[in-house]
Protein backbone atom coordinates (compact mmCIF):
# COMPACT_ATOMS: atom_id res chain seq x y z
CA UNK A 1 0.00 0.00 0.00
CA UNK A 2 1.32 3.36 -1.29
CA UNK A 3 1.89 5.72 1.65
CA UNK A 4 -0.11 9.11 0.98
CA UNK A 5 2.65 10.52 3.90
CA UNK A 6 5.36 9.19 3.45
CA UNK A 7 7.81 12.30 4.93
CA UNK A 8 9.58 10.08 8.04
CA UNK A 9 10.29 7.38 5.41
CA UNK A 10 12.12 9.53 2.94
CA UNK A 11 14.02 11.77 5.70
CA UNK A 12 15.19 8.97 7.39
CA UNK A 13 16.79 7.58 4.00
CA UNK A 14 18.08 10.88 3.29
CA UNK A 15 15.99 11.91 0.90
CA UNK A 16 14.67 15.26 0.14
CA UNK A 17 11.78 16.25 2.02
CA UNK A 18 9.02 19.34 1.35
CA UNK A 19 9.17 19.51 5.62
CA UNK A 20 10.42 17.97 8.18
CA UNK A 21 8.45 14.83 9.77
CA UNK A 22 7.57 15.23 13.23
CA UNK A 23 6.32 12.44 15.98
CA UNK A 24 6.55 12.21 19.42
CA UNK A 25 8.02 9.27 21.88
CA UNK A 26 4.79 7.63 24.31
CA UNK A 27 2.92 9.77 21.64
CA UNK A 28 0.41 7.10 22.54
CA UNK A 29 -0.14 7.47 26.23
CA UNK A 30 -0.87 9.41 29.34
CA UNK A 31 -1.22 13.02 28.08
CA UNK A 32 -4.34 12.29 26.31
CA UNK A 33 -7.62 11.92 28.27
CA UNK A 34 -8.69 9.43 25.08
CA UNK A 35 -5.82 7.33 26.09
CA UNK A 36 -6.95 7.36 29.93
CA UNK A 37 -10.81 6.17 28.76
CA UNK A 38 -9.85 3.36 27.05
CA UNK A 39 -7.07 2.12 29.90
CA UNK A 40 -9.86 2.45 32.24
CA UNK A 41 -11.28 0.13 30.20
CA UNK A 42 -8.88 -2.40 29.57
CA UNK A 43 -8.56 -2.50 33.73
CA UNK A 44 -4.21 -2.17 33.68
CA UNK A 45 -1.21 -1.51 31.82
CA UNK A 46 -0.65 -4.79 30.53
CA UNK A 47 -4.62 -5.72 29.73
CA UNK A 48 -4.20 -2.47 27.50
CA UNK A 49 -1.35 -3.78 25.29
CA UNK A 50 -2.50 -7.39 25.26
CA UNK A 51 -6.27 -6.62 24.24
CA UNK A 52 -5.47 -6.07 20.25
CA UNK A 53 -8.45 -3.26 19.61
CA UNK A 54 -7.92 -1.64 22.83
CA UNK A 55 -4.21 -0.93 22.00
CA UNK A 56 -4.47 -0.41 17.93
CA UNK A 57 -7.12 2.67 19.27
CA UNK A 58 -4.88 4.12 21.65
CA UNK A 59 -2.03 3.81 18.51
CA UNK A 60 -4.36 5.75 16.38
CA UNK A 61 -5.47 8.62 18.52
CA UNK A 62 -2.40 10.46 17.96
CA UNK A 63 -2.63 10.62 14.32
CA UNK A 64 -6.29 11.52 14.53
CA UNK A 65 -5.83 14.47 17.70
CA UNK A 66 -2.12 15.39 17.49
CA UNK A 67 -1.57 15.06 13.32
CA UNK A 68 2.21 13.15 14.29
CA UNK A 69 3.45 12.47 11.07
CA UNK A 70 3.33 8.20 12.02
CA UNK A 71 2.12 6.06 14.52
CA UNK A 72 4.06 3.77 16.86
CA UNK A 73 2.39 0.62 17.56
CA UNK A 74 1.17 1.12 21.68
CA UNK A 75 3.34 -1.95 23.12
CA UNK A 76 5.63 -2.23 25.75
CA UNK A 77 9.59 -3.01 25.33
CA UNK A 78 8.96 -5.62 27.92
CA UNK A 79 7.05 -7.80 25.82
CA UNK A 80 10.80 -9.75 25.17
CA UNK A 81 11.49 -11.24 28.42
CA UNK A 82 7.86 -11.91 28.71
CA UNK A 83 7.49 -13.82 25.46
CA UNK A 84 10.98 -15.50 26.53
CA UNK A 85 9.11 -16.96 29.90
CA UNK A 86 10.03 -14.33 32.31
CA UNK A 87 6.03 -12.61 33.00
CA UNK A 88 6.30 -9.77 34.84
CA UNK A 89 4.26 -7.04 36.64
CA UNK A 90 3.04 -3.28 36.48
CA UNK A 91 3.25 -1.90 39.54
CA UNK A 92 1.35 1.36 39.80
CA UNK A 93 3.84 4.18 40.51
CA UNK A 94 6.71 1.59 40.70
CA UNK A 95 6.83 0.62 37.39
CA UNK A 96 7.84 -2.79 36.14
CA UNK A 97 8.58 -6.09 38.44
CA UNK A 98 9.63 -9.74 37.42
CA UNK A 99 9.17 -12.09 40.34
CA UNK A 100 11.93 -14.10 38.04
CA UNK A 101 15.30 -13.27 36.73
CA UNK A 102 17.98 -14.46 35.68
CA UNK A 103 20.93 -15.88 37.68
CA UNK A 104 22.77 -18.75 35.97
CA UNK A 105 23.69 -20.33 32.46
CA UNK A 106 20.84 -22.97 33.21
CA UNK A 107 18.30 -19.54 33.68
CA UNK A 108 19.71 -18.79 30.05
CA UNK A 109 19.18 -22.11 28.37
CA UNK A 110 15.76 -22.40 30.03
CA UNK A 111 14.75 -19.31 28.17
CA UNK A 112 12.31 -19.63 25.25
CA UNK A 113 12.93 -18.36 22.13
CA UNK A 114 10.62 -20.43 20.12
CA UNK A 115 6.96 -19.72 18.80
CA UNK A 116 7.64 -15.66 18.93
CA UNK A 117 4.66 -15.36 16.89
CA UNK A 118 2.27 -16.99 19.10
CA UNK A 119 3.47 -15.47 22.27
CA UNK A 120 3.32 -12.30 20.63
CA UNK A 121 0.32 -12.62 18.56
CA UNK A 122 -1.54 -9.91 20.25
CA UNK A 123 0.95 -7.61 19.09
CA UNK A 124 0.87 -8.16 15.73
CA UNK A 125 -2.97 -8.83 15.94
CA UNK A 126 -2.80 -4.93 17.05
CA UNK A 127 -0.91 -4.11 13.87
CA UNK A 128 -2.85 -5.43 11.29
CA UNK A 129 -6.07 -3.48 12.59
CA UNK A 130 -3.87 -0.71 13.11
CA UNK A 131 -2.93 -0.94 9.42
CA UNK A 132 -5.94 -1.76 7.81
CA UNK A 133 -7.46 1.54 9.95
CA UNK A 134 -4.64 3.97 8.59
CA UNK A 135 -5.36 3.14 5.40
CA UNK A 136 -2.14 4.95 4.34
CA UNK A 137 -2.55 7.91 6.09
CA UNK A 138 1.04 7.77 7.77
CA UNK A 139 3.81 5.17 8.44
CA UNK A 140 3.73 2.50 11.10
CA UNK A 141 6.61 2.71 13.51
CA UNK A 142 7.32 -0.79 15.28
CA UNK A 143 9.79 -1.23 18.16
CA UNK A 144 11.86 -2.90 20.51
CA UNK A 145 13.86 -2.60 23.57
CA UNK A 146 17.68 -2.86 22.88
CA UNK A 147 19.58 -6.03 24.15
CA UNK A 148 21.29 -4.21 27.32
CA UNK A 149 17.74 -2.73 28.39
CA UNK A 150 16.19 -5.69 28.23
CA UNK A 151 18.88 -7.22 29.96
CA UNK A 152 19.13 -4.81 32.98
CA UNK A 153 15.41 -5.98 33.42
CA UNK A 154 16.04 -9.36 33.28
CA UNK A 155 19.00 -9.63 35.90
CA UNK A 156 17.69 -6.68 37.82
CA UNK A 157 13.89 -7.63 38.14
CA UNK A 158 12.64 -3.90 38.46
CA UNK A 159 13.64 -0.62 38.18
CA UNK A 160 16.99 0.99 39.12
CA UNK A 161 19.00 3.91 39.29
CA UNK A 162 21.92 2.49 38.89
CA UNK A 163 21.28 -1.17 37.72
CA UNK A 164 24.48 -2.59 39.67
CA UNK A 165 23.25 -6.20 39.76
CA UNK A 166 23.39 -6.20 35.93
CA UNK A 167 26.33 -4.02 35.73
CA UNK A 168 27.99 -5.95 38.35
CA UNK A 169 27.31 -8.80 35.97
CA UNK A 170 29.21 -7.31 32.94
CA UNK A 171 32.17 -7.28 34.95
CA UNK A 172 32.34 -10.25 37.10
CA UNK A 173 30.44 -12.90 34.57
CA UNK A 174 31.28 -11.34 31.16
CA UNK A 175 30.37 -14.78 29.13
CA UNK A 176 27.56 -15.06 30.57
CA UNK A 177 26.13 -11.92 30.35
CA UNK A 178 27.26 -11.89 26.35
CA UNK A 179 25.01 -15.49 26.31
CA UNK A 180 22.20 -13.85 27.45
CA UNK A 181 22.68 -10.73 25.50
CA UNK A 182 23.16 -13.13 22.17
CA UNK A 183 20.10 -14.56 23.10
CA UNK A 184 17.37 -11.66 23.67
CA UNK A 185 19.35 -10.07 19.80
CA UNK A 186 18.00 -13.15 17.90
CA UNK A 187 14.59 -12.80 19.81
CA UNK A 188 14.39 -9.41 19.07
CA UNK A 189 15.30 -9.69 15.65
CA UNK A 190 12.66 -12.11 14.93
CA UNK A 191 10.29 -10.09 16.71
CA UNK A 192 11.36 -7.42 14.78
CA UNK A 193 10.97 -9.01 11.28
CA UNK A 194 7.76 -10.15 12.50
CA UNK A 195 7.05 -6.35 12.92
CA UNK A 196 7.83 -5.88 9.71
CA UNK A 197 5.90 -8.51 8.08
CA UNK A 198 2.53 -7.08 9.78
CA UNK A 199 3.30 -3.81 8.16
CA UNK A 200 5.74 -1.71 10.13
CA UNK A 201 7.34 0.80 8.01
CA UNK A 202 10.42 1.13 9.72
CA UNK A 203 11.65 0.15 13.31
CA UNK A 204 13.02 1.52 16.42
CA UNK A 205 15.90 0.50 18.77
CA UNK A 206 15.14 1.98 22.21
CA UNK A 207 18.28 1.62 24.68
CA UNK A 208 16.60 3.15 27.55
CA UNK A 209 19.58 2.25 29.72
CA UNK A 210 22.65 2.92 27.35
CA UNK A 211 23.79 6.28 29.69
CA UNK A 212 24.76 4.13 32.69
CA UNK A 213 27.53 2.15 31.10
CA UNK A 214 31.12 3.63 30.37
CA UNK A 215 32.07 3.97 26.84
CA UNK A 216 34.18 0.92 27.04
CA UNK A 217 31.88 -1.11 28.61
CA UNK A 218 29.08 0.17 25.81
CA UNK A 219 31.46 -0.85 23.23
CA UNK A 220 31.67 -4.20 24.48
CA UNK A 221 27.87 -4.90 25.38
CA UNK A 222 25.70 -3.17 23.36
CA UNK A 223 27.18 -2.03 20.30
CA UNK A 224 27.78 -5.55 18.98
CA UNK A 225 24.26 -6.44 19.48
CA UNK A 226 22.70 -3.22 18.00
CA UNK A 227 25.08 -3.91 15.03
CA UNK A 228 23.70 -7.15 14.68
CA UNK A 229 19.75 -5.87 14.40
CA UNK A 230 20.56 -3.11 12.11
CA UNK A 231 22.10 -5.28 9.72
CA UNK A 232 19.33 -7.49 9.75
CA UNK A 233 17.12 -5.32 8.47
CA UNK A 234 18.69 -3.81 4.92
CA UNK A 235 15.14 -2.59 3.40
CA UNK A 236 13.49 -1.27 6.06
CA UNK A 237 14.87 2.15 8.22
CA UNK A 238 16.05 1.81 11.34
CA UNK A 239 16.43 4.23 14.31
CA UNK A 240 18.73 3.37 17.25
CA UNK A 241 18.13 5.90 20.40
CA UNK A 242 20.61 5.40 22.97
CA UNK A 243 19.48 7.98 25.75
CA UNK A 244 22.16 9.03 27.29
CA UNK A 245 25.12 7.91 25.63
CA UNK A 246 26.34 10.70 24.22
CA UNK A 247 29.99 8.94 24.36
CA UNK A 248 28.65 6.23 22.05
CA UNK A 249 27.34 8.65 18.66
CA UNK A 250 30.07 8.15 17.14
CA UNK A 251 30.54 4.52 16.89
CA UNK A 252 26.55 4.64 16.63
CA UNK A 253 26.98 6.49 13.25
CA UNK A 254 29.11 3.82 12.10
CA UNK A 255 26.37 0.98 12.10
CA UNK A 256 24.09 0.25 9.27
CA UNK A 257 20.96 2.06 10.71
CA UNK A 258 19.61 4.85 9.02
CA UNK A 259 18.70 7.21 11.94
CA UNK A 260 20.08 8.40 15.39
CA UNK A 261 17.97 9.73 17.91
CA UNK A 262 19.30 12.48 20.44
CA UNK A 263 18.60 12.65 23.48
CA UNK A 264 18.32 17.11 24.84
CA UNK A 265 21.76 16.32 26.37
CA UNK A 266 23.45 15.71 23.10
CA UNK A 267 24.62 18.92 21.19
CA UNK A 268 22.95 19.30 17.81
CA UNK A 269 26.09 20.96 15.97
CA UNK A 270 28.82 17.99 17.47
CA UNK A 271 26.36 15.55 17.05
CA UNK A 272 26.04 16.36 12.91
CA UNK A 273 29.54 16.56 13.17
CA UNK A 274 30.29 13.38 14.53
CA UNK A 275 27.37 11.64 12.94
CA UNK A 276 27.50 13.05 9.14
CA UNK A 277 26.23 10.48 7.05
CA UNK A 278 22.98 9.51 9.26
CA UNK A 279 19.34 11.02 9.31
CA UNK A 280 18.99 12.32 13.34
CA UNK A 281 15.78 12.42 15.31
CA UNK A 282 14.83 14.36 18.43
CA UNK A 283 15.68 15.71 21.03
CA UNK A 284 13.60 18.91 22.58
CA UNK A 285 13.99 18.42 26.31
CA UNK A 286 10.17 17.29 27.40
CA UNK A 287 10.30 19.71 29.95
CA UNK A 288 9.93 22.65 27.63
CA UNK A 289 6.16 21.62 26.58
CA UNK A 290 5.39 22.59 30.57
CA UNK A 291 6.71 26.50 29.21
CA UNK A 292 4.31 28.79 27.56
CA UNK A 293 3.27 28.47 24.11
CA UNK A 294 5.15 31.04 23.00
CA UNK A 295 8.29 29.60 24.62
CA UNK A 296 7.04 26.06 23.61
CA UNK A 297 6.77 27.80 19.69
CA UNK A 298 10.15 29.87 20.30
CA UNK A 299 12.61 26.66 21.53
CA UNK A 300 10.96 24.11 18.82
CA UNK A 301 12.11 27.00 15.87
CA UNK A 302 15.08 27.53 17.19
CA UNK A 303 15.68 23.16 17.30
CA UNK A 304 14.63 23.02 13.71
CA UNK A 305 16.83 26.08 12.59
CA UNK A 306 20.17 24.11 14.51
CA UNK A 307 19.12 20.60 12.39
CA UNK A 308 18.36 21.89 9.73
CA UNK A 309 15.25 20.43 7.16
CA UNK A 310 17.24 17.82 5.79
CA UNK A 311 18.03 14.22 7.26
CA UNK A 312 16.05 15.33 9.85
CA UNK A 313 12.71 13.83 11.79
CA UNK A 314 12.09 16.32 14.66
CA UNK A 315 10.97 14.61 17.77
CA UNK A 316 11.39 14.87 22.03
CA UNK A 317 14.68 13.89 23.43
CA UNK A 318 12.76 11.33 25.22
CA UNK A 319 9.46 10.17 25.82
CA UNK A 320 6.68 13.03 26.54
CA UNK A 321 5.78 13.12 30.36
CA UNK A 322 2.42 12.21 31.16
CA UNK A 323 1.38 15.36 32.98
CA UNK A 324 1.71 17.30 30.00
CA UNK A 325 -0.48 19.49 28.34
CA UNK A 326 -1.52 17.56 24.99
CA UNK A 327 -2.18 21.25 23.56
CA UNK A 328 1.11 21.74 24.13
CA UNK A 329 2.59 18.65 22.45
CA UNK A 330 0.30 19.90 19.64
CA UNK A 331 1.91 23.28 19.61
CA UNK A 332 5.22 21.36 19.36
CA UNK A 333 4.04 19.38 16.55
CA UNK A 334 2.06 22.01 14.39
CA UNK A 335 5.27 24.59 15.10
CA UNK A 336 7.57 21.65 13.59
CA UNK A 337 4.99 21.67 10.52
CA UNK A 338 5.58 25.44 10.13
CA UNK A 339 8.87 25.49 10.12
Amino acid sequence: MDLKNDLLIRAAKGEKTERVPVWVMRQAGRILPEYREVRAKAGSFIGLATTPELAAEVTLQPVDILGVDAAIIFSDILVVPEAMGLPYEMVEAKGPYFPRTIKSRADIEQLNTADIEDRLSYVFESMDIVKKALNGRVPLIGFAGAPFTIFCYMIEGQGSKTFSKAKRMLYSEPEFSHALLAKITDVTIRYLKLKVSHGADLVQVFDSWAGILSPAQYSAFSIPYLSRIADAFPDVPVTLFSKGAFFARKELGLLSCNVVGLDWNMDIAESRELISEKTLQGNMDPCVLYSSFADVEKQTREMVASFGKERYIANLGHGVYPDTDPEKVKCFIDTVKSC
